[in-house]
């Protein structure tokens, strides 16, 4: 079968691209070597995320360049890409069924396209059907695993660590919180009126740490495990995880004024941040694995958060942590941990004193 160039791409070799991305630029590259009139492509792929619906990404014909642009719910599917393209140059727009959600394929011409670059163009779509249902389909798995693992553990169970345990010894700063007196509030408070609290907490505390570069590994319960590796030194690992606890401590302030103004109660927490070493890696049954954080690490950070209430503060932070910034602390003295043999030195933000 004699097929033109680019079909005989999207036949051959489209299956094995690595990314959205590159199936983009490479498909407009094989487009514009034909002698198509384009100024720039979109791709627009669905997402099964509970924020982030659909990712668009757009292909400039003149550089190269492809940029990526997020829809949200309530977003028609490829809006972004129409926006973008309308402003170099006519349209043509295919949906193509048959990828997970449906998926959108754009061009825009430096010139209103001929009936037959049109007919190219739609016949292109047609045999890009086959590779973008591949494509769809591994970045609606990341999409899922981004949300129920985090994006760094995600990334790592996607490269294959999927062997009971095994991971690796990470740096990083630690942080764990939970909720104060929260089973007393469940217990006499409705189910649905519950998990909106819930959700409104958990809210606060990831926006919070993902805003400054790090990863929730656990929801437990009412509580949160979250990590910020050290990308760069240690310092700037520490003093993420301060930002981001501040900001935890912002949030849920503005929270607890909120639910004062609806006649509900304010829902106190306790946080508590250490610095060291763990081991990231698949845990569990041999049919069914955690990927999580283990170590003494992880265990001080729990054992210091559980002194939040009786040393009157909601924040406390580890002398390993306090090494490593420059941020003011308050010192509370060396207090024993529960499980841990050496006593811990404790700290704490002038502004969490209560």
């Amino acid at each position: 079968m004699d097929l033109p160039a680019p079909l005989v791409w999207l036949v051959d070799e489209a299956a094995a691209s690595p990314s959205p991305e590159r199936f983009l630029a490479d498909l407009g590259g094989q487009l514009l070597a034909a002698g198509l009139p384009l100024a720039g492509g979109a791709l627009t792929l669905s997402a099964p995320h509970p924020i982030i619906t659909q990712h668009s990404w757009l292909w400039h014909a003149e550089d190269g360049a492809v940029n990526e642009a997020l829809g949200f719910a309530g977003t028609a599917l490829g809006q972004a890409g129409r926006d973008w393209l309308a402003e170099l140059g006519p349209i043509c727009e295919e949906t193509i069924a048959g990828t997970p959600g449906n998926s959108v394929l754009a061009w825009a011409g430096t010139r209103p396209f001929t009936s037959t670059e049109a007919d190219s163009l739609r016949q292109i779509a047609r045999f890009a059907a086959a590779p973008l249902a591949g494509l769809a389909a591994r970045a609606a798995l990341s999409a899922l695993l981004e949300a129920y693992l985090g994006r760094r553990s995600a990334a790592r169970v996607q490269a294959g660590a999927l062997s009971r345990s095994t991971g690796e010894t990470i740096r990083a700063a630690l942080l764990c919180a939970d909720l104060r007196d929260f089973t007393a509030l469940s217990e006499a408070t409705e189910p649905t009126i519950v998990i909106s609290a819930l959700d409104a907490w958990f809210d606060r505390v990831a926006g919070a740490v993902h805003a400054f570069g790090g990863e929730v590994l656990k929801f437990v319960g009412d509580g949160v495990l979250a990590i910020f590796p050290v990308t760069g030194t240690s310092a700037e690992a520490c003093e993420a995880a301060l930002r981001a606890v501040t900001a935890i401590r912002a949030g849920m302030a503005h929270l607890d004024a909120t639910r004062k103004d609806q006649g509900l109660p304010p829902l106190p927490f306790g946080a508590a941040l250490h610095f060291g070493d763990m081991l990231w890696g698949n845990i569990g049954a041999a049919d069914r694995l955690d990927f999580t954080a283990i170590g003494p690490a992880v265990n001080l950070v729990s054992r210091l958060e559980g002194l939040c209430k009786p040393l009157g503060c909601n924040v406390l932070v580890s002398g390993a942590v306090a090494a490593e910034t420059g941020t003011a602390l308050v010192p509370l003295g060396k207090h024993e941990l529960r499980g841990i043999i050496e006593p811990c030195a404790v700290f704490t933000l002038t502004e969490a004193l209560t």
